[in-house]
């Protein structure tokens, strides 16, 4: 039996339903179905109490930034929830030291930047779980400061990782640099345009045996999951539009 506050419950039961509402529009704005894009919801910072009460509420995918605090999220929810069916994505910054823990507990990592860090997570993840969904980071706008192979190296990734044993290629991640207010809805658009325009030239490039599982998109955030809906993602990373601003 749950013992998720039900109060937290009903709250999230109407911010999921708006956010569903609001990814619907944009899907049939864009003549594209709404269930073709999966609604991931970031949890970093966020309590136990609070990612129960979201999976009570509806949510199934959970993203979060820091490893340990993201392991001990998972081992605590298994423990409330034993029989639960939530996916747990790893959506960031990934260190050298950290690649076990990521490779033992995730069902997916999206922020892959380079070959040393997916050959670990392929020697780690453990010979009786099923092979670790990857994304691979790209920094589609080249921001100096900000993780991601660039757009060039992304083919030569693609294929290396398709070729490992433990994982399996998945798709393309990125977090565009924010614009301005003021920017048009083209430049809005045009960094997730260009990612989609990358996803579609690694796919038709890749074996066909991986070509069938290379089906995900990961872009879109709060403030901009519209536009990255527009331009073909497949699944975007909501926090703040579930859960309130950060304090």
């Amino acid at each position: 039996m749950s013992n998720a506050n039900p109060c937290l419950v009903t709250t999230y039961i109407e911010r999921l339903e708006q956010v569903k509402s609001q990814i619907s529009s944009a899907c049939q704005a864009h003549h594209r179905v709404p269930a073709s894009v999966c609604l991931m919801a970031a949890t970093k910072t966020h309590a136990v109490p609070v990612i129960q009460a979201a999976f009570e509420a509806g949510m199934r995918d959970f993203g979060e930034n820091y490893v340990q605090e993201g392991v001990d999220k998972i081992v605590a929810l298994q423990q409330l929830l034993p029989n639960h069916s939530a996916h747990w994505h790893f959506i960031g910054p990934i260190q050298s030291n950290k690649t076990r823990l990521i490779a033992e507990h995730f069902d997916w990592v999206h922020s892959v930047d380079r070959l040393k860090i997916a050959q670990r997570l392929s020697e780690q993840r453990p010979e009786n779980q099923p092979a670790l969904n990857i994304c691979l980071q790209v920094n589609i706008s080249h921001e100096p400061s900000k993780r991601g192979c660039t757009p060039s190296e992304a083919l030569m990734l693609a294929l290396a990782v398709s070729q490992m044993p433990h994982l399996r290629l998945r798709g393309l991640m990125a977090i565009p640099a924010p614009l301005a207010e003021s920017a048009s809805e083209q430049e809005q658009q045009a960094p997730f345009l260009a990612m989609h325009t990358l996803f579609n030239q690694i796919k038709s490039t890749l074996p066909n045996n991986t070509q069938a599982h290379f089906d995900t998109l990961s872009m879109g955030m709060s403030a901009d999951y519209q536009h990255a809906i527009a331009a073909g993602s497949t699944m975007v990373r909501i926090g703040s539009a579930l859960f309130g601003e950060r304090t």
